[in-house]
Order: C-alpha cells, then sequence, then structure tokens
C-alpha cells in the first residue's frame, strides 16, 4: 500500500464537535444533563440550541443545565468582596452573543476564548488537535459558557457574563439569531467584505439601528476600534495582533455592559416560541418534575430550621435520644449491671414505640407515594428534579449561614491565636459559633435527609414489629426503594452523620434486599479518609464517575456508599463484581468545632479502615502539622485492626502538591512521610498497649508504591480554571493502582459486608474497641471450617474403622500375629481425599482471605489426627493380640466341646442309619446323648458367673486404709456427679474453725470457688481416663473379673493423692474417695454388665452349646438320612459361619447407620456447635430441670446421654426404612464374597487337585479380613473324606440362604444388644463429637465450643449465661448472681478471683490470670433471650438447687420475663 493511501485526507477526519454532538442526540435526558454537567466542570461551552439534524428543529436542552452551580465574586462600591453561588439556569446575568455572516477568515471561537481565559479552549476552534474543515453537527448550534469573575483586580469582566455562540452561517439560522439578539446584553458579530446586495446586509442594518449595544469584526479591515455611534463599534481584524484585539473587543464590551441593564436568564430561552423545550417534550422529565414540584409545594413558606423537624420527625429528637441510650448500654456505669442495661433496654424500646406513633408527614407519604408509583426511568427523573428543587429552595440559606460561620470561625482562630484561651468573649463567640452549627444542621435538608427518614419508619417498625397506621404498604417493602437507589447509582447513607450512629438495622434491610436484587455479589470497599475540603469526594466522582456531594455547602457528614458496577472485561482480571466506594465527613471538621474530639475522628478512622478493603488516605497540602494530626489518627485506626486482625490495605495521596515530577523532592516527601509514620506508630502502640517500632510492623506497607502525588485540581485559579490534566492522569494513575490492590484481595460478599458493618459499629459504640469488636465474618468462617474438619475428621476415623476391623478380623483368625505400620497405612487414599478437599476448601471458600490464618494449623491438626487414629488404632490392635492369646484357651476348649459333639452324634448316626423313618426314636436317642454329652462338658468346664460389680467395689474399697471404709459405710454413699457442691468433702487447710464455718457458709467465698473448680476437673480427668481403661478392658472378648475393678480403684486413689499433693488449699475426706469410686462403677455398671452377658452367651457352655442344639440335631439327622461327607460339612461350614456372619453384619451396618446419621440426622450433621444448639433446643422443649443442671455441671455426660438417645430415636424412626435395608444389602454383600469365596477354593483345590483341607484353607483365607472365620474352628473334625467339591458349593449356597435370614430376628432391641459397645453408632458418635475441649468459663460455666482438644488459643463460646446459674452469689450474700459475662465485661464492676482477696474489675478479667487469662469473652448486650428465659421459668427450682434467692441486687429484671419459650428457641439461630 502507497504511503498516499496509508494517509487519512482531512477531509475524512471525523470533527471532535459531531462526536460529541452525535453522543448529545443519542443520549436519553438523564445522560445529556451528565455530559453537560461534565462539560460545565471542565469549563468547556455548554450546547445552548441544538437543531435537529433531521427535522431541523431547535431543542433548548434546559434539562442539562439543572445541576449545574456557578460561583463568583464581586466588589460592591465600599470596595467589599460579595461572594455569589447560584444555579446556573436562574442567574441574572448579562450576555453577549457572537456570530458571523457568510465566510470569515479569522476564528470566532478563538476569538472569544481568548477574551474568556486565554489559556483554555472554552470553544472547540479551527486550530485545536484533531480539528477537521468538515463538520455535520455544529452549524446551527448554539454554545454557551460564563465568565465568572474572581473579585480581584485581575478579573476581565467585573460580573458574571454569559457568553453565546452562534456556529455557522447566521444568515442561515434565523431562528437561533432571533432568540440570541433579542436576548443579548451585547451582540457581536463578524463580518466579511459585504457586497451591496448581500441577503446579509438587511439584518446587519437592523442590528445597527437597534438599541442594543453592537460591536462589528470585519475580517478584511486593519483599523483599530473606534465607536461609530454610541455603543456601535467597529474592530478590524486583519493583520492584527490578537492580543490587541481581544483587548480592544474586552474593553468595548465592558463599556457596552456598563451602560446596559438588560440581563439574560437560561430559563427564559423556552419562552420563544417554534423551539422544542426538552423537559417539555419528554415526557417522563415533566412528569418527575411535577411530582418532584407537587412535593415542593408542601415546604412554601416554612422556615428552613424548622422544616426537619416538621417534616422529617422520625429522625429528630427521637432518634438522637435512641442513639444516646444506644451508646449508654454499650458502656454501662451502674453497680447493677444488668437491671441497669434491662432498663436502658426498656427506654430505648419505649422511644422506638414513640417513633413508631409519630405521624408520618404528607411530604413523606408523597414521596413514598411517587418512588411507588413511577417506574425506573420516571423515579430517576424524579429523584434528580427533587434533588434540584430542595437545592434551590435551600443553597440560598445555607449559603447564608456558612458565610456567617465562616466569619465567627476566624474569629474565634484569631482569639486563640492572641493566646486568650480563658476569656469571657472566646467563650461567647465559641457559644455562637455552636449555635450557627446547630442552625446549618437544621436548615441541611436534602434528598439523604428523606432516605434517612424512611430508614427511621422502617427502624421504629421492625423495632416494634407492626406497620405504621398511615403506611398504605408493608413498611419491609421500604428497603426496596432504598435498594432501587444504590443500583441506580445513588448513594445511600451508612453513618447518620448527625447522630453519629449506624442505623444498622436500616442498612442490613437494604443489603439483604439488594441481595434480593443483586444476587450475594463480591465486593471491593475503597474508603477513603482526610481532613475536610481536601478534595476526597472530588477525586472518587472523577475515578468512578459517582455523585458524592462536592460543593462547599454541600460538604459530606458522616459516611456513604456508593455501588460501582465491575465492566464483564474487569470482572474476569478482579474476580468481583462491584466496588462499594465510601466517603466520609472530614477529619477535623470545622462543623463539629465545640463537640467535635479526637475522640470523634478516631470513631471514624476505625470504622472506615476497619471496613475498607482498601482505604485512600488523603492528604491536602504538604503541611507538617496537619499532616501529622491526621496520621498519628490514621495510624491508630490500622493498628486497631491489626490487633482484631483485620488487614485492609492503604494508599496515601498527597493532593495539591505544587510540582509533582519533581522526582528528587518528592523521594524527599516519601522519606518525610515513612518518618512521620514510624513516630506516629510509636505513638499509637504506646496508647493501643502493642509492640510496634514502625509503620511496616503494622500493615503492609510499600513506600514507594503506595504514596501518590497529585498536581493541582485547578490549572489556575478559581473560579474560571479548567481541570489541570495532569490531576487526571494522577487519578488514573491511582486507579491503576487500586485495581492492583483489587486483584490481589478477596473482597467481601455482601452478606458478609453486612455482618462487618454490624460489627465494627457495636464494637465502635463500646469505649473499647479491640477488647469489644466481635468478627461475625471471621467467628462464621471458623464454624464453618470447624464444620468442615469435623466432616474430614469422620472421613478418616470411618476408613480406619475399616481398616480397624479386618485387621481385627485376621488377628481373631490367626491369619496375622503382628500389626505392622503398612497395615495401618490403607487409609492413605483417604488422608490423600481429605488433603485435596481440605486445599480445595481453603482456597475455593468465599471466605478464604480470613481462612487462610487457620490453614496450616488444621493441616497439623489433620496430620496429628491421622498419626493419633493409627497410633491408637495400632495400640487397640495389639491389645486385641495379647488378649487372643489370654482367650486361646477359652476358645480352643469351646472348639473342641463343639466338634467333639459332632464326632459324636457323627457315630451315634451311624448306629441308627437303618431307622430313618423312626423320627421318634431319633430324636429320643439324640437328647438323651445331648443331655450327657452337656453334663460332661459342664463338669469339666465351670459355668461363667454373673456379675456384681457394685459389690466387688464396697468389698475392695472396706480393704483401703486399713478399714476405715466399711461395707456397711461403703453401702451408702452420694453419686458425685449430681453433687450441687463438693464443699461437704472439703477441710481447707490452714484456716481457723472460725475461718472454715465462713468459708462453708459463704458459698462465694474466693477460696471456695477455686476449689470447687479444681476438684470439678480432677473428677472430669479421672472420669475420662477411666472410661478409656473399662473400653481398654475389652470384656465382650474377655469377661468380666473383679481385678478390673482393683486396677480403677487403684487409679482412682493414686489421681486423687496426686491431686491432694498439689497447690491446693484443702483436704479431701475419705468420702471423696469413696464416692467417687462407687460413682463411677455406677455409671460403668450397665456397660460391664451387658458386654459380660455378651461375653457369657458366647463362652459359657450351658449357653453357647444349647443355642447349637437344634444345629447338631439337624446335622445328626443328615448323617442318620445317609448324606454324604460333602453335604454334612457344607451345613457345618454354614452353621460355623453363621455367628461372625451375624457380627459382621451388626458392626458394618452399625458403621453405615453411623455415617447416614452424620449427614442425615440434623443434631448429628455438623460440628460440636450444631450438637449443642439441638441439645439446647431439647432441654426447652422438654423443661426439664434436672436435665438443665446435668447439662450445666456435667455438660460431657450430657452430650454423651443427649447422642445416645438421638441415635436410639434414628434407629426406631427410621428402622424399616433406613436399618432393616442397610442390614439387608449388607447380608447380600456377604453372601457374595462368601460364595465367590467358595467358588475360587473350588476352582484352586481343582486346579491344584488338592483335597478338602487345601479348599478349606484357601476358603477360610479368603474371608479373613470379612470374618472372625479360620481353620482352627475345624480343628478336631474329621473331614478328609469330602472330595465333591462342586456339591460342597452348591450345598452352602443353599443353606447359606437359610442362616442368613438374621434380619427377620433384627430389631431395634436385639441391634444393640448383640453389639460389643465400641461398635455401637452411638459410642462411634461419642468418640467423634466429645474429643474436643470441655473447659468451662469461670463464670458462668459455658463450655469452649472449639471442636479440638487441648487446642491453641483462647477458649471461647458462642455466647454465655447468667452466672447465678452455676450458683455464684454476691459476695457476703445469699443472692444468686443474675449478672450476665459478656455484659460484666464492659463494666467497672469488680470481681474476686482465684483465692486472693485482692479484686480485679471485669473488663480486666484476663489480668486475674490463670484460667481467666485463657477465656476470650467478647462483649455482647443483645438481648440472649434463652438463660433469660431459664432463670425466670425455673426460678423456685434454682433457688432451692442453690439454697439462695433471686433477691435484692440479684433480683431478675422484669423485662426478663416477658420473654416467651419461643423467643428462647428462635434466639439458639442467632447466636449458635
Amino acid at each position: 500500500m502507497s504511503f498516499s493511501n496509508r494517509v487519512t485526507s482531512q477531509s475524512e477526519l471525523i470533527h471532535p464537535m459531531d462526536v460529541q454532538m452525535a453522543v448529545f442526540h443519542c443520549a436519553d435526558g438523564l445522560l445529556k444533563q451528565l455530559m453537560v454537567t461534565k462539560l460545565s466542570q471542565c469549563q468547556y461551552a455548554l450546547p445552548l440550541l441544538v437543531p435537529d439534524p433531521f427535522a431541523r428543529q431547535i431543542e433548548f436542552p434546559l434539562w442539562t443545565f439543572r445541576q449545574i452551580n456557578k460561583s463568583w465574586k464581586t466588589r460592591n462600591a465600599n470596595n467589599e468582596t460579595i461572594s455569589q453561588i447560584q444555579p446556573i439556569y436562574k442567574a441574572k446575568t448579562p450576555m453577549v452573543s457572537f456570530f458571523r455572516f457568510g465566510s470569515v477568515s479569522s476564528s470566532k471561537s478563538h476569538l472569544m476564548n481568548s477574551l474568556i481565559n486565554d489559556k483554555h479552549n472554552t470553544f472547540f476552534h479551527r486550530n485545536c488537535p484533531g480539528s477537521s474543515r468538515t463538520r455535520v453537527l455544529m452549524d446551527g448550534v448554539v454554545e454557551i459558557t460564563w465568565f465568572c469573575p474572581s473579585g480581584t483586580n485581575d478579573d476581565k469582566f467585573t460580573d458574571c457574563v454569559a457568553f453565546c455562540n452562534l456556529h455557522g452561517d447566521a444568515g442561515d439560522h434565523e431562528k437561533q439569531l432571533q432568540i440570541l439578539t433579542e436576548m443579548a446584553s451585547v451582540n457581536v458579530v463578524i463580518l466579511p467584505q459585504l457586497q451591496r446586495n448581500d441577503r446579509n446586509t438587511t439584518i446587519i442594518e437592523n442590528l445597527y439601528k437597534d438599541s442594543k449595544p453592537l460591536i462589528c469584526l470585519f475580517t478584511e479591515d486593519e483599523s483599530t476600534m473606534f465607536e461609530m455611534e454610541t455603543r456601535k463599534y467597529k474592530i478590524g481584524l486583519k493583520d492584527r495582533n490578537q492580543s490587541d484585539v481581544s483587548e480592544e473587543l474586552r474593553g468595548a464590551i465592558n463599556d457596552c455592559l456598563s451602560q446596559s441593564f438588560s440581563t439574560f436568564r437560561l430559563e427564559d430561552v423556552s419562552k420563544h416560541s417554534d423551539i422544542r423545550v426538552d423537559e417539555e417534550d419528554d415526557d417522563a422529565c415533566r412528569r418527575g418534575r411535577e411530582a418532584a414540584q407537587q412535593m415542593m409545594s408542601l415546604l412554601q413558606k416554612k422556615d428552613l430550621t424548622e422544616i426537619k423537624e416538621s417534616f422529617l420527625p422520625h429522625q429528630g429528637k427521637l432518634w438522637h435520644q435512641w442513639c444516646q441510650k444506644n451508646k449508654e448500654l454499650h458502656r454501662p456505669k451502674a453497680d447493677k449491671i444488668e437491671m441497669d442495661i434491662s432498663r436502658k433496654q426498656i427506654e430505648m424500646k419505649i422511644i422506638r414505640e414513640q417513633q413508631h406513633e409519630s405521624d408520618i408527614s404528607e411530604f413523606m407519604k408523597l414521596f413514598i407515594k411517587q418512588m411507588n408509583s413511577h417506574d425506573k426511568h420516571e423515579k430517576m427523573f424524579f429523584l434528580n428534579w427533587l434533588r434540584i428543587l430542595l437545592d434551590k429552595y435551600t443553597s440560598a440559606d445555607l449559603y447564608a449561614l456558612y458565610h456567617k460561620y465562616d466569619e465567627k470561625w476566624s474569629l474565634v482562630v484569631q482569639l486563640k491565636e492572641n493566646c486568650d484561651y480563658e476569656s469571657d468573649h472566646l467563650k461567647a463567640e465559641q457559644t455562637e459559633l455552636e449555635k450557627i452549627s446547630e442552625e446549618i444542621q437544621a436548615a441541611a435538608f436534602g434528598l439523604e435527609h428523606l432516605i434517612r427518614e424512611i430508614g427511621q419508619i422502617y427502624e421504629s417498625c421492625s423495632s416494634v414489629k407492626k406497620n405504621k397506621k398511615d403506611l398504605q404498604f408493608d413498611f419491609s417493602s421500604l428497603t426496596s426503594l432504598a435498594a432501587e437507589m444504590m443500583i441506580s447509582g445513588f448513594p445511600l447513607e451508612l453513618m447518620d452523620g448527625d447522630a453519629a450512629h449506624v442505623p444498622v438495622i436500616w442498612i442490613s434491610a437494604v443489603l439483604d434486599q439488594l441481595i434480593q436484587k443483586l444476587g450475594n455479589q463480591r465486593v471491593f470497599v475503597l474508603s477513603v479518609l482526610g481532613i475536610q475540603s481536601s478534595g476526597k469526594s472530588t477525586m472518587l466522582n472523577a475515578m468512578f464517575g459517582l455523585q458524592f456531594a462536592v460543593s462547599a455547602s454541600r460538604c459530606t457528614k458522616g459516611a456513604f456508599m456508593q455501588l460501582v458496577k465491575v465492566s464483564d472485561e474487569m470482572k474476569k482480571q478482579l474476580n468481583l463484581d462491584y466496588i462499594l466506594a465510601v466517603d466520609t465527613e472530614g477529619l477535623h471538621a470545622p462543623e463539629l468545632a465545640g463537640k467535635s474530639t479526637r475522640h470523634h475522628d478516631n470513631e471514624m478512622a476505625t470504622f472506615v479502615v476497619g471496613l475498607g478493603n482498601l482505604t485512600l488516605i488523603n492528604i491536602f497540602g504538604e503541611n507538617p502539622s496537619e499532616m501529622q494530626d491526621i496520621l498519628q489518627i490514621v495510624v491508630q485506626a490500622f493498628l486497631r485492626m491489626k490487633k482484631v486482625r483485620l488487614n485492609p490495605s492503604c494508599v496515601f495521596v498527597h493532593q495539591n502538591v505544587s510540582d509533582v515530577t519533581a522526582g528528587e523532592k518528592n523521594m524527599e516527601g516519601r522519606r518525610r512521610l515513612q518518618k512521620t509514620l514510624d513516630e506516629m506508630t510509636k505513638l499509637a502502640a504506646k496508647d493501643e498497649a502493642y509492640d510496634a517500632e514502625c509503620f511496616s510492623d503494622v500493615i503492609r506497607f510499600d513506600v514507594h508504591k503506595d504514596v501518590k502525588y497529585f498536581a493541582q485540581l485547578w490549572e489556575g485559579s478559581p473560579p474560571m480554571a479548567p481541570p489541570n490534566p495532569n490531576y487526571c492522569e494522577n487519578i488514573e494513575e491511582l486507579k491503576k493502582t487500586i485495581m492492583s490492590h483489587a486483584s490481589k484481595s478477596h473482597g467481601m460478599m455482601l452478606k458478609d459486608l453486612k455482618d462487618h458493618i454490624k460489627d465494627l459499629s457495636e464494637a465502635l459504640l463500646n469505649e473499647q474497641f479491640l477488647f469489644s469488636f466481635r468478627n461475625t465474618l471471621e467467628i462464621s468462617a471458623y464454624r464453618k471450617l470447624e464444620t468442615e474438619y469435623s466432616k474430614w475428621s469422620w472421613s478418616l476415623c470411618s476408613a480406619m474403622m475399616e481398616t480397624e476391623n479386618k485387621l481385627h478380623n485376621k488377628i481373631e483368625n490367626e491369619a496375622i500375629h503382628e500389626v505392622e505400620e503398612t497395615d495401618l497405612h490403607k487409609i492413605k487414599k483417604t488422608s490423600e481425599e481429605v488433603k485435596k478437599i481440605m486445599s480445595d476448601f481453603f482456597e475455593k471458600y468465599t471466605g478464604a482471605d480470613i481462612l487462610i490464618q487457620w490453614k496450616t494449623s488444621f493441616e497439623i491438626k489433620i496430620k496429628e489426627l491421622q498419626e493419633n487414629i493409627v497410633r491408637e488404632t495400632k495400640r487397640k490392635l495389639n491389645e486385641i493380640l495379647q488378649q487372643r492369646e489370654l482367650k486361646k484357651k477359652i476358645d480352643d476348649q469351646k472348639t473342641h466341646h463343639e466338634n467333639t459333639l459332632y464326632e459324636k452324634s457323627k457315630e451315634l448316626a451311624l448306629k441308627f442309619k437303618d431307622k430313618t423313618n423312626d423320627e421318634e426314636t431319633l430324636k429320643k436317642e439324640f437328647d438323651l446323648f445331648w443331655e450327657q454329652s452337656v453334663k460332661m462338658i459342664i463338669r469339666d468346664t465351670p459355668a461363667i458367673k454373673d456379675t456384681d460389680i457394685m459389690r466387688d467395689a464396697r468389698e475392695m474399697l472396706s480393704n483401703i486404709d486399713e478399714g476405715h471404709l466399711s461395707v456397711d459405710h461403703c453401702s451408702e454413699y452420694n453419686d458425685i456427679f449430681s453433687v450441687t457442691s463438693y464443699s461437704e468433702y472439703i477441710i481447707y487447710k490452714q484456716w481457723s474453725k472460725n475461718d472454715i464455718m465462713e468459708a462453708a457458709n459463704d458459698p462465694c467465698a474466693t477460696v471456695k470457688e477455686l476449689s470447687e473448680t479444681q476438684i470439678g476437673k480432677l473428677v472430669t480427668d479421672v472420669v475420662q481416663r477411666t472410661d478409656k481403661m473399662i473400653k481398654s478392658f475389652n470384656i465382650s472378648k474377655m469377661g468380666y473379673n473383679s481385678s478390673y475393678i482393683k486396677q480403677l480403684i487403684d487409679y482412682i486413689k493414686a489421681r486423687v493423692t496426686e491431686h491432694q499433693e498439689g497447690r491446693v488449699k484443702y483436704v479431701l475426706k475419705n468420702e471423696f474417695f469413696r464416692d467417687l469410686v462407687l460413682s463411677i462403677c455406677m455409671r460403668a455398671n450397665k456397660m460391664i454388665t451387658d458386654q459380660h452377658r455378651m461375653f457369657r452367651e458366647a463362652n459359657d457352655p450351658v449357653i453357647y452349646v444349647e443355642k447349637k442344639r437344634e444345629e447338631y440335631y439337624s446335622i445328626f439327622q443328615k448323617y442318620c438320612h445317609g448324606a454324604t461327607s460333602a453335604v454334612i460339612f457344607g451345613e457345618i461350614i454354614c452353621q460355623k459361619l453363621k455367628e461372625p456372619i451375624e457380627q459382621s453384619v451388626y458392626k458394618k451396618t452399625a458403621r453405615d447407620l453411623t455415617d447416614e446419621m452424620r449427614s442425615n440426622c440434623e443434631s448429628l450433621n455438623g460440628n460440636r456447635s450444631n450438637l449443642e444448639k439441638h441439645i439446647l433446643k431439647t432441654l426447652v422443649e422438654e423443661e426439664d430441670f434436672d436435665k438443665y443442671m446435668n447439662y450445666i455441671h456435667n455438660p460431657r455426660d450430657h452430650f454423651k446421654s443427649f447422642i445416645r438417645d438421638e441415635v436410639s430415636r434414628y434407629i426406631t424412626d427410621k428402622f424399616s426404612v433406613s436399618v432393616l435395608p442397610k442390614m439387608k444389602e449388607n447380608i447380600e454383600l456377604l453372601q457374595q464374597k462368601i460364595m465367590k469365596a467358595a467358588h475360587e477354593s473350588t476352582e484352586h483345590v481343582q486346579v491344584n487337585s488338592g483335597e478338602v483341607g487345601l479348599w478349606l484353607k484357601s476358603f477360610t483365607q479368603q474371608l479373613s479380613d470379612e470374618l472372625i472365620f479360620s481353620e482352627k474352628v475345624f480343628s478336631g473334625f474329621k473331614h478328609d473324606d469330602v472330595d465333591d467339591f462342586n456339591l460342597l458349593e452348591n450345598v452352602i449356597k443353599q443353606e447359606l440362604t437359610a442362616i442368613t435370614g438374621i434380619s427377620s430376628r433384627f430389631s431395634t432391641e436385639t441391634f444393640p444388644a448383640n453389639l460389643d459397645y465400641k461398635f455401637r453408632p452411638d459410642e462411634l458418635l461419642i468418640d467423634h463429637f466429645c474429643q474436643c475441649c470441655w473447659i468451662q468459663c469461670p463464670f458462668c460455666k459455658a463450655t469452649c465450643t472449639n471442636t479440638i482438644e487441648n487446642h491453641h488459643g483462647d477458649h471461647s463460646a458462642p455466647f454465655h449465661r447468667i452466672t447465678g446459674l452455676k450458683g455464684m452469689k454476691y459476695r457476703n450474700t445469699t443472692n444468686l448472681s443474675i449478672s450476665i459475662c459478656t455484659s460484666a465485661v464492659v463494666s467497672d464492676r469488680p470481681f474476686y478471683p482465684n483465692d486472693s482477696d485482692e479484686t480485679v474489675l471485669w473488663r480486666e478479667y484476663r489480668t486475674a490470670g490463670g484460667i481467666y487469662a485463657n477465656w476470650s469473652i467478647t462483649p455482647d448486650l443483645s438481648e440472649l433471650p434463652y438463660w433469660k428465659w431459664f432463670v425466670c421459668t425455673f426460678q423456685k427450682d434454682l433457688e432451692k438447687h442453690y439454697t439462695a434467692l433471686f433477691e435484692e441486687c440479684g433480683r431478675i429484671p422484669d423485662e426478663w420475663k416477658n420473654y416467651s419459650k419461643q423467643k428462647a428457641l428462635e434466639s439458639l439461630d442467632q447466636y449458635i
């Protein structure tokens, strides 16, 4: 391609103004307005009259000007500066119109630019970059701009002046020319050399004759300016200096304006006929205006400072009172804290009721009606119109108040500079300043206040749970209005700037509605922090096209949030759906003078920094003192986030820096900033009691990448200065940095954002943020992690159970004689699967950035769990190996008896082979033989006796301590698990008699409290260990031996002795040891008895031989009838398989059921916390006080009991639909395995020409890991004559069907009865759920919910209890305590820890050391209905149980009695 073809000709270029006008023509009214508003901000000319390119009709886009305000300063006769700010559509100013006739050589637009601002192209002209000769859409367009003076001597015009520019030949656009010349104060026309017969001559002559000033510029004339007649000027342009021409023209215009009194008002253009006004032509715009005007009519003749009180009553005094009460609630000062909290909650409820009773004003009713009655497009026009009209209504008064405030503020600053701090004059001026500030607050009235009112209407209805009488629809739909506004791009108030409070109920409901409309989208929260008027809002608006208030009279108050949708293209890079921009009021805001404190700034900074994934720290200029003030506040906020494990990022933005290109200067600035940050970190660390030496200890921060220097916003001095191009470049660079941070962040789901806002606002209400912050996202993520961990650990345990069962069978079959590590590593496949699932969970879970902190620890936990499972399984299998040798004699004897009976019955059968028809004789002879044989067995083998565990325990106890505990004495004992106090077992050391009496009578004595805790822990530890010991005895296989009780007693004795030799201040009486032993034995009695019964049934010759009588008779009959050896041997094999099959099916069904319950049973399908929730629900439903006491004092036992009940109920309820089918399925699977083994054994024998011994060996080996079934069970049994293996296989197949009919004998009673304890589903689940933390809160006995025993970190519980539930009383009284840990820990009340008489403040409870230091009790002042309901329901029972009363300081607040059983149940879902 040639060079000439590649170069685009000038005529082919698209004119930039054609692009602008093409977009303008294609845009709807809202986009047009946005375009024009942005053009105005950039100091570009705006379309005033726009011809339709097709219909040639002229449009006046008045609507597009409605959001534009202009400010300027003038001087009066006394040389005083007068400031003005007005909506441009109603400003009355002179107007100078420019137009040309014919084709002229000079650029009219260029000339106008030199008049207005010679450094900026206000009007695009032919010499601008990108311009082209041809244009399509600009001819006939009239553009307008305004010159706004700054009140200085350099002003080119002394007043605000409008300049209009008609593009194209004026002669071709008569209507536009007519409108301009009629409305102009001065007409300026550019003319070529006209001929007399030129069609434009008449127009020029008419203009000349008109009284209005006229300035004619001749392109072919070289003359300087001269006045032809009064206010008629002629200026030549040819070959003249542009600057000289501009100066002459400016002088002429000023001269004309000084003598002209005509003014131009933008709105008046619409009065001209034959033009189309966009506001009238667009139905949606017109209806929106009418609706807004209807609302505004209600405000006529109202005092601005009283409007909010009259029209917006819900956000007035009552709302502010409620906020104040809420702060007081979170900062209790009274001694009777629960009574004080209850009283505050009642007061807050009353305020809400009063708020609810307030009428909705007609103004608000109309607003809500309009919001509900319009479509989306029309609603946008309505909201914009309302905002415009409200601004118009309030701007004048607000501007005057701000002007008054500035003057007063300056005076106060001046007085302070004079160090006149104590003078009455200063105090009076400060009071006046405060009064003006309140007037400003009262007069501010915008769209945000209407939404705030809707929010408070919603909150009042939500609090009292009923609709307002004057609300025509359900209040819940109010949130939809706010959500739709947010989606449409309107900011939503996040923190009420007047009340300095986050309306959590409202914000949460709006976010819920957003989730409903958009889905649970992922957002990146970008917040900005800085001093007031430092350009924060402008920066956000410029970066994302937002609508945060930026004008001087509309500074942000509180905090607002606005959604920014991420494009589909960017979504792929960022993995985000929206950016949520949060704009805030400035730190050190002058509006808060007199009441603003550092505390307020710290709260705002903490909230904003805590909320944002990234916070922009905006610093204006390079003032070191201002920078130091804000940096100390910011650093403290980031330090707080570090301590509560939030990890936001930050970027510092230095705005208004004079020379952003000076590299060395910027490096010095960065060094200085780093130094200041490090100094502020040390100061903040001292305040927050944290070890940090530099800012990088607090947050990941790169001073080279995370510090941005911004050019000045304006290029020159406002109000005529255009935006600085460098500022725009800086904005773009900052945006890239933000996107880089966003791409590395996981952001936050909207649902999580809702919880996070609540957490931050709740924590800020308390005086100690760090202590009070409850990270719901972290708690939720950790609960999810614990639930998953429960699944992972169960997968490993379940896999190991399968392996253990197979190895157990092999051990019993003597197939292995040693347990190798490799045998146990068969769970490796499951382990790898669990690791993969874990890895995916940590990477893909929505809170992955939160979970990452626990990833390593949980990987270690899973590894340790696996090692522990392997180690424990090996230990148990080794015990079985040892026990196998011990019970070998029993097994061999049992086998010998069985096989001897077989052989003798076979011999007997041979005698009666000829009498097979005489069944009666055969039966008689067999019975005689059987009775004689059994007598011989009983003679040689003594029967196994029943057990009496309690008798054995009492006898052994009576032999201890030289008979101090006689048998009679031991017959009476107290169940140690039911006692309310251990005081009866204690003798205190080194105390006088009076001291002992006082300690016994004062249940709140600190030594007694400590002793109760220590003894309780001893009992718990002993119970855990003895449970394991009893299981290790394997009584079902080994039988009971009284030596087991001796081992238990010896262990308990050793532990009690060891305990007393420790650091305790008491001696335990002998009765404690006795009661502990007997209580443990009684507790284990049923389990030991049941296991011994199973052993007896399996091994007592009378029982097990009698059970096989029918089987032996069947074989006897077959022998008599001449059955072949193969048939007899097949039946014997099946008879021998019967018991192993039954046990295998029972165990496999038990494991399958356990897996199913882990999935399908609501109480058992989650983690420990979920199980506890169901326990608490069951307790409510049953209303059994004794069960409650067991749960409070013996939580582990109660959990076990509950699991057993749940399993029993599940098996009963699901028996026919789940349990029985599972059993049948397992029987079929086992049948298939047995038949497969028989068939393969037959093939093996036939291939190898073997005999029956080889067949039996192959058959038993193949089943050795499925069944306890080996060759040894046939020892002594003669089967050498079996040679028909196909027949043997068929017999087994037939007989197997008969013997596997055990499902018909299977029932809810026989299932557990025929299972060893350790294989039962309830015991498997108890092992799974109860290997966790059981440490109880030292105050209220709430149990730590961590699923890992001996876990790292603090103990915690989702919600605590009333301390009186564990018997805690107020010191030196018999009044039960009504304190709740989570509310007490925010108070300054003292308690008496451990055995010291020294007090510790509740809010500093950790300093008490010991167990107190290891508990994390987060303040929570919410209702906690569950335990309040319990106390009220069981008050009398509790008083009787603890022999104390809920009276005086322990009186139950009346409010507690309003909680219903249903409310108690519902609250569990909220807290767990």
